[in-house]
């Protein structure tokens, strides 16, 4: 007996101790991207922005969407986050309110007063233009709420009140353009989200017969807890696609032979989040391989990835990139459409949603999607990341000629040669047996 509690300790000692140093190596990479970030990319976003301060104002129980990033820590009632430029090549940043070991020994901060130094604090500096996390389009850049603004303009008065500026573009560009230390990071959500979603659609997870729709998310979200991950999307998207459309998403409807799977999901790790998905294909009794017309179908659907993707460029707006993606696909003979509403001929039909990724599954920045109309007048540069997404519409004469909905999606990086994959992305129809 002495010898089984003796080695049941050991493994618990062994398993404490891993679980810490990932824990340490975690909030090692998660502070080098601080860093980078303040040092590289706060002070050219801060000055195209004419932004001389911008202030983060977080609540005990109500923090900032950016609290993660700015390196956490204690808010005993209010709190604020600093940043000036005082014409010095670096950034001055300051911390009022808010304290912590972690946020302390990441050595990101200059400065560490009390809240009740903010007027003062501010007064000495004399801004011209205040940027507060105020915005109408994006949620990431609108942290402050109605009561925090009130009270920023009591404390601060009407000369500074009459400086306050919304930062919505400032958190876009700051939180959008990307460090090698946070690429790195969004490589490794990228890992863990298409292996799990890849095992997901597999005999690994899935009987024919036997296993529901939920029964494959409720999979998923266990991956999550497991890997200390999390996910922008709550319940991952797990559906059936048919003649008429999506059959049934996440819920008791039994995964039956002859089905077309999708799966739609991202990762949460370390404050990056992915977006992606996957199709499979559920083997009837006695087939060996996908229908042809199924296959067909994927087929066109890389193809329009393939000049979708070669198209996109840095240096323009994701609107002009999104005119001259669609003149690629018409020149190609492919069909423009609004949003699953295929025309009825035999052309492949296409829509485009290369939406912002990285800050969340819907990303702050520059956005070739029509549902962020404010992001498509933002430039794409280089380290802006990006969904890669869209939906092609092909007919199968499994259908009768009616169209099967194919979605691919993948993250990629903006460089400046244009889109590279940073994990490998959706190459095939996945086959369960």
């Amino acid at each position: 007996m002495k010898k089984v509690f003796f080695t049941l300790m050991l493994m618990i000692i062994v398993i404490s101790n891993a679980l810490s140093q990932e824990s340490f190596r975690r909030w090692r990479k998660a502070n080098q991207i601080r860093l980078d970030k303040f040092d590289l990319i706060l002070p050219e976003v801060m000055r195209e922005n004419k932004i001389d301060m911008w202030i983060i104002m977080c609540r005990e129980g109500n923090f900032d969407p950016m609290y993660r990033e700015l390196g956490e820590g204690y808010v005993g009632h209010n709190g604020y986050y600093i940043f000036t430029d005082t014409g010095k090549p670096r950034i001055e940043r300051s911390v009022l309110g808010i304290e912590g070991y972690l946020l302390e020994e990441g050595k990101a901060y200059d400065y560490f007063g009390a809240e009740s130094e903010l007027k003062e604090f501010v007064t000495k500096r004399d801004p011209k233009r205040i940027g507060l996390n105020m915005s109408k389009d994006i949620g990431g850049a609108d942290g402050l709420s109605y009561t925090g603004r009130q009270e920023l303009a009591s404390i601060l008065g009407p000369t500074y009140e009459s400086r306050f500026v919304s930062a919505e573009k400032l958190v876009s560009d700051f939180r959008s353009r990307h460090v090698t230390s946070e690429i790195t990071t969004f490589t490794e959500a990228g890992d863990y989200s298409y292996q799990l979603a890849e095992r997901a659609l597999s005999n690994e997870v899935i009987t024919p017969g036997v296993t529901t729709l939920e029964d494959v998310a409720w999979w998923l979200k266990e991956q999550l807890f497991k890997h200390n991950l999390e996910s922008s999307f709550g319940m991952p998207s797990i559906y059936v696609t048919g003649p008429n459309g999506i059959e049934a998403t996440s819920n008791s409807r039994i995964i039956q032979r002859g089905d077309i799977l999708m799966l739609d999901w991202g990762v949460g790790f370390m404050n990056m989040y992915t977006d992606m998905k996957r199709m499979a294909y559920v083997l009837k009794e006695g087939e060996r391989d996908v229908p042809s017309g199924i296959l067909h179908a994927y087929d066109q659907a890389l193809k329009v990835r393939k000049v979708v993707a070669g198209t996109i460029k840095p240096g323009i707006t994701a609107k002009q990139n999104e005119d001259n993606i669609y003149k690629a696909l018409m020149d190609g003979g492919y069909a423009r459409i609004e949003f699953n509403k295929p025309n009825n001929d035999d052309k492949t039909d296409v829509i485009v949603g290369c939406h912002s990724v990285g800050d969340w599954g819907h990303g702050s920045g520059p956005s070739i999607a029509f549902f962020n109309p404010v992001q498509m007048g933002y430039i794409l540069r280089p380290t802006n990341l990006l969904s890669i997404e869209f939906f092609a519409y092909t007919p199968i004469p499994e259908w009768g000629g009616k169209k099967l909905r194919v979605p691919l999606e993948d993250d990629a990086i903006v460089t400046d040669r244009g889109i590279e994959w940073v994990y490998p992305i959706n190459r095939k129809v996945l086959v369960i047996k």
